[in-house]
């Protein structure tokens, strides 16, 4: 009998190439999705695998919808990608981060011990609950949190509540402290995107202007796709554990977008960014890199795919975005 696996978040980043990894692996998958009245289903389009998914209604603000979700589907694996992951956007939307990324977490939780205590739990941990601590430069699993902003805030709820269940009703849960992943299909409010994207449409000649904030941050940049492989990894494993997963280099916004505009044949990137204030976090994390040493060993996971690699497929894939556009708008 085939596995089954629930995601949250099906409809983002991650959900996607998730939920490719494990359909081939012969799982059956449900996407938890919200009601929306008109859902946005072009990243699982991307992949051609929407009508490959059973999408299952549910909020992550909600209790009694988790529970009554967890008890009609009894996944063998559930993993908790949901989130309100704009880091930019948590300052001004603090009470809608935290219900959603902290309780909704509690919830989950809950409908697991209560309705399927079998099942083993996937939470979607982050690097910017390091905020300014590192070790020599790296965070790792034993590097303390000091997170600078709401979203890195309520994560470390969810992480701790994650290990607490663990510890105190035996449920086979896992941490992924992911560092920052991308891909094509990256949503437009990320800086990473928002640099091909822009990239794409000054190349396509539709905007002459690249408007960013501190470009000097760096960031342990991989790709998406290798990443949900580590995640599927940790829930096979024999006993629960927490990892680190990144890549060991970090680059500055400023490579990122030197590359971007390299890969787009323009030379002159500087004439067309502009740094805007508005972009400017209040507090924040000026480096971040991991050191994924455990989960080398233990998951025998690594990142494939490199810095370079990353960037030209994310410009590639937007360049080719908008000279569809610009071609069906000829026609």
């Amino acid at each position: 009998m085939a596995k089954t696996a629930l995601i949250t978040g099906i409809l983002g980043q991650d959900g996607p190439y998730l939920a490719k990894l494990l359909l081939e692996k012969g799982y059956k998958v449900y996407g938890l999705i919200r009601r929306y009245s008109n859902p946005n289903f072009s990243n699982l389009d991307f992949l051609g695998i929407t009508r490959k998914i059973e999408l299952v209604e549910g909020d992550m603000s909600d209790e009694s919808s988790l529970l009554h979700l967890i008890k009609r589907t009894m996944p063998d694996e559930v993993y908790n990608l949901a989130a309100q992951s704009f880091v930019g956007a948590s300052w001004q939307q603090a009470k809608l981060t935290t219900e959603i990324n902290a309780l909704g977490v509690l919830y989950l939780l809950n409908a697991i011990k209560f309705f399927s205590p079998t099942t083993k739990f996937y939470q979607a941990s982050t690097s910017e609950m390091f905020g300014t601590s590192h070790d020599d430069g790296f965070q790792d699993e034993d590097t303390i949190f000091h997170p600078r902003s709401p979203y890195g805030i309520s994560k470390v709820y969810a992480y701790w509540m994650t290990i607490n269940f663990r510890e105190s009703y035996d449920i086979f849960t896992c941490n992924g402290i992911l560092f920052n992943h991308e891909s094509p299909i990256r949503g437009i409010q990320f800086v990473t995107r928002k640099i091909t994207d822009g990239v794409a449409k000054i190349k396509t000649g539709l905007t002459d202007k690249l408007y960013l904030g501190n470009l000097d941050a760096k960031r342990d940049w991989g790709f998406a796709g290798d990443y949900v492989e580590a995640m599927y990894l940790m829930l096979q494993s024999k006993k629960p554990d927490d990892y680190v997963i990144g890549t060991g280099e970090n680059h500055s916004v400023k490579e990122f977008v030197q590359l971007a505009f390299k890969y787009a044949g323009i030379s002159d990137w500087e004439k067309y960014v502009t740094i805007d204030a508005r972009f400017k976090r209040p507090a924040e994390v000026p480096n971040l890199r991991a050191r994924s040493i455990k989960a080398q060993k233990q998951l025998g996971w690594k990142a494939k795919t490199s810095f370079k690699d990353l960037v030209k497929m994310m410009v590639e894939a937007d360049l080719k975005r908008y000279n569809q556009v610009k071609s069906d708008t000829i026609r």
